[in-house]
């Protein structure tokens, strides 16, 4: 029996499988059994095509890549929100390689990366699809791009980056596993689980060739999200749905769970640029000079959560980020002008920001 068979057989037998407590360790130990035997055949695709596929060197404050099937207008698309000039066509695959563009907004810099159109099949290698969704890999949102005729594509598209190993819109599971000499599998739990046993966990665990190892789980997990962490790959990463050719649907109403666009027009492009600076989670931080005026045209582009410190790192490491002793902030964060806040103050989005050293 082939790999791909054995996959079909597997899957098979777990859709016919009702899940209960009798059956969750067998459930599980096929699903850690699945996980193993797609990464085993994508371990062989890289290995036969080594020094192929796209390989883009990310620039910018953020990296957004464009995903979709073929001739849902994505060349359009990134034409109009950066300064790329990415052919248009209409037929399927005028995109055969990945171009790069640049939005800029909000004095950011964006990279946004066009893609071939993926196809169904694509996480199996259909359609070159295995060296198309790497690219996905290194993007910081992905921007699932549909024809809002045929709003089922985006569930399509999710599917397929969901078996090439990507979470979207998921934050990564909090589980620790560290693998040992011996022992066997202790487990420790800081909430009550659910769904999973320990029986369940030394199934996994085995399936993954871990039989000593100590397992810390601090939320309620599933099967499925203890697979993701043994399997240590999968790609956490924040998402938008973009339906696109708005203009074909003038006076009908829009399907709901995206962002209606037309790219071909122009349309609705400011509210998607708004989603795609509030989804990355970019902040704006100006810099003053001591005793002279803020610079306000050229902001200093952070993520949400970041401290005085971090700002300073980002300045200069040396000169900064190491000697921090204070700042004062004007702004958001702070609660009066001028306020006197150490290196672990957290900022927000527009402060203003004076550093100081020892």
């Amino acid at each position: 029996m082939s790999i791909e068979e054995e996959i079909r057989r597997i899957e098979d037998e777990i859709s016919r499988t009702k899940y209960n407590k009798a059956t969750q360790k067998h459930i599980g130990e096929l699903k850690a059994k699945l996980a193993r035997l797609r990464e085993g055949m994508e371990t062989e695709a890289r290995k036969k095509r080594a020094g192929a596929g796209y390989s883009v060197r990310k620039q910018g404050d953020a990296t957004v890549l464009l995903v979709g099937f073929p001739s849902v207008g994505k060349s359009t698309l990134l034409n109009r929100l950066t300064n790329a000039e990415s052919r248009v066509g209409h037929y399927d695959f005028t995109t055969l390689e990945v171009i790069p563009g640049v939005l800029e907004y909000n004095g950011a810099k964006i990279q946004v990366l066009d893609v071939p159109g993926i196809v169904e099949g694509a996480a199996a290698g259909k359609g070159r699809g295995k060296e198309i969704l790497s690219v996905v890999r290194s993007a910081d949102l992905v921007m699932i791009v549909a024809d809002i005729r045929k709003p089922e594509q985006v569930e399509r598209i999710r599917k397929e980056l969901h078996l090439a190993g990507f979470r979207l819109d998921r934050k990564r599971p909090d589980i620790t596993i560290r693998k040992r000499d011996s022992g066997g599998i202790e487990v420790g739990a800081a909430v009550k689980l659910s769904e999973l046993t320990k029986e369940t966990i030394e199934g996994i665990l085995h399936e993954f060739r871990i039989r000593n190892a100590e397992v810390v789980i601090r939320q309620d997990c599933s099967v499925d999200d203890l697979i993701d962490a043994v399997a240590g790959n999968r790609v956490y990463v924040p998402s938008i749905t973009v339906l696109n050719k708005a203009d074909l649907l003038e006076g009908k109403t829009f399907p709901s769970g995206g962002i209606p666009v037309s790219a071909e027009r122009g349309e609705g492009l400011e509210k998607l640029k708004e989603e795609i600076w509030k989804k990355l989670g970019l902040m704006r931080i100006y810099l003053k000079r001591i005793g002279k005026e803020p610079d306000m045209k050229e902001p200093l582009i952070m993520r949400k959560g970041c401290t005085v410190r971090d700002v300073a790192g980002r300045i200069h490491r040396h000169a900064f980020g190491e000697r921090i002793s204070y700042a004062r902030i004007w702004g958001p964060s702070a609660r009066f002008p001028g306020q006197k806040k150490g290196p672990d103050h957290v900022l927000k989005d527009c402060d203003i920001v004076e550093l100081h050293t020892e």
